[in-house]
């Protein structure tokens, strides 16, 4: 992790340039665009807002990553018990390997503890989130509000009492402003005009690897456009298709500096003729 990173308690001087960390750190992750930006300002607005755990990372004087809490419950039929929901946790693209989200992590479920919160509970990466100690919430008989259990429907009990919360998970009824897309188009106007990649139908979902454009050519060496990085990367050995100079490509970016991998070159559907 960077010894000068700083995790503190995000101040309304903060808020613009939290929303526009995030924006990046979601774009074309599981479509075009993002709407995380707005659930971002939906949550600090909500009553349900858990900001005593809530926590931004600022590295240099820059926001770098933000991790947000709402309140929740655990509904059996009888009764429902408070937990938080995580969500959502960004990281600035450019600044990515750097341990940041673990250290956002970290810090917000020893806060979360000190508060008192029975668990937290997110929708996430099911590779990542446990090495830090989440598990299947079907372990503990949790599902989402439909009955429904997934691989990425994530638990983090912090007291025995959570243990025995058995039910259906319901969160903020403030979510439900996140699929107002009138507010999300008015939210938008405030931020960059950044491009949008749509690579297939329906909903997609890129986390152990990124989208680019190759914006040169040496020899082997694959340059790739990620952000404002100039990425070098090789092709993979089983890649079906030869990218060409401007050809969107979803790449391993090995971040220890070792050599990164185009694995898919991809055509962007909302540019298709």
């Amino acid at each position: 992790m960077l010894n000068n990173l700083i995790i503190r308690a995000e101040k309304p001087a903060d808020y613009k340039n939290t929303e526009l960390m995030t924006m990046r750190s979601f774009w074309n992750k599981f479509g075009p665009g993002c709407s995380e930006h707005n659930m971002v300002r939906i949550i600090r607005e909500s009553k349900d807002y858990i900001p005593q755990i809530s926590r931004i990372a600022e590295l240099d004087g820059k926001i770098v990553g933000a991790v947000f809490y709402t309140k929740a419950w655990i509904d059996d039929g009888s009764a429902k018990r408070e937990v938080a929901l995580l969500g959502p946790l960004a990281v600035e693209p450019t600044m990515e390997g750097n341990g940041i989200g673990g250290a956002l992590l970290v810090e917000s479920i020893k806060l979360a503890k000190k508060n008192g919160i029975a668990g937290i509970i997110l929708a996430g990466e099911p590779d990542y989130y446990p090495k830090f100690g989440f598990e299947l919430c079907s372990k503990y008989g949790i599902t989402d509000a439909e009955g429904n259990s997934y691989d990425a429907y994530l638990c983090y009990p912090l007291t025995d009492a959570f243990k025995s919360c058995k039910g259906k998970f319901i969160e903020s009824g403030d979510f439900a402003k996140i699929g107002d897309e009138k507010l999300l188009e008015e939210i938008s106007k405030e931020f960059p005009d950044y491009r949008k990649v749509k690579v297939q139908e329906g909903f997609m979902q890129i986390f152990d690897e990124h989208l680019g454009r190759v914006e040169s050519i040496q020899g082997e060496i694959y340059n790739v456009r990620y952000w404002e990085l100039v990425i070098p990367a090789k092709l993979s050995d089983n890649l079906q298709e030869k990218p060409y100079v401007g050809s969107d490509v979803q790449f391993c970016w090995n971040h220890k500096g070792g050599e990164s991998k185009i694995t898919k070159v991809l055509k962007n559907l909302l540019e298709q003729k």
